[in-house]
């Protein structure tokens, strides 16, 4: 299960741009806590206390528990961060209220665990998935897919669909999807080419030498 981070969050009033720059200024984040059949509620957390958070995560899909300001707790995903494109300062987050019943649509990081079989023999790992959408409670959202591939040959391709996936834990994208592949290695191809190309580079020039020769002897 995906860890459970705590977070302060104070009620602000809904107000104008000019005001929320103000609170960004003063080392706050806007928010918005929406979802779970209640109204939205208007939030404001500390910038530096939500960053140091997500350093500490493997992505930006992070269960919650938000501490609100004058008691009271409201579990929560992180459901989308606004970051400014030029800075990437965060400008704004977006909370879903969740409880144990609530489906959760996340995209998580996809790690690959073990050496290849294909890769002892010279192949190339290739990974073509880094980061996979999956749906599922909160008890059961992982920090991260790991998917093992020690059993891959060369030439051997490894899809959605063949993936033993965490209890809980289903993809989105089709079973055709390709995760990664082990590939034969270029290089040994291309030395293997320049070889050949030197020897006969090499006949070409010692069958000139044999032809001066014998036209010197003619001489």
């Amino acid at each position: 299960m995906s860890t459970i981070h705590t977070l302060n969050a104070e009620p602000r009033k809904r107000t104008g741009s000019g005001v929320l720059n103000q609170m960004r200024r003063e080392g706050y984040v806007p928010s918005v806590v929406y979802g779970g059949g209640a109204e939205n509620q208007n939030v404001k957390v500390n910038e530096k206390a939500f960053k140091d958070l997500l350093r500490a995560s493997a992505s930006e899909n992070i269960l919650l528990n938000l501490e609100l300001e004058g008691g009271g707790s409201q579990s929560a995903f992180l459901k989308d961060v606004q970051h400014h494109p030029l800075s990437g300062r965060v400008l704004h987050i977006d909370f879903l209220a969740i409880d144990q019943k609530t489906e959760i649509t996340a995209s998580l990081p996809v790690e690959l665990h073990g050496e290849p079989a294909g890769a002892k023999e010279g192949g190339l790992l290739e990974q073509l998935m880094h980061s996979v959408e999956i749906v599922s409670l909160p008890k059961d959202l992982p920090d991260t897919i790991v998917i093992d591939v020690e059993n891959l040959e060369i030439g051997d391709v490894l899809h959605i669909g063949e993936v033993a996936w965490p209890e809980g834990v289903k993809p989105t994208l089709g079973e055709d999807v390709v995760v990664a592949l082990v590939a034969k290695a270029r290089v040994v191809e291309e030395d293997v080419e320049g070889e050949e190309g030197a020897a006969a580079e090499g006949g070409a020039a010692e069958g000139g030498d044999e032809a001066a020769t014998e036209e010197k002897s003619e001489g």
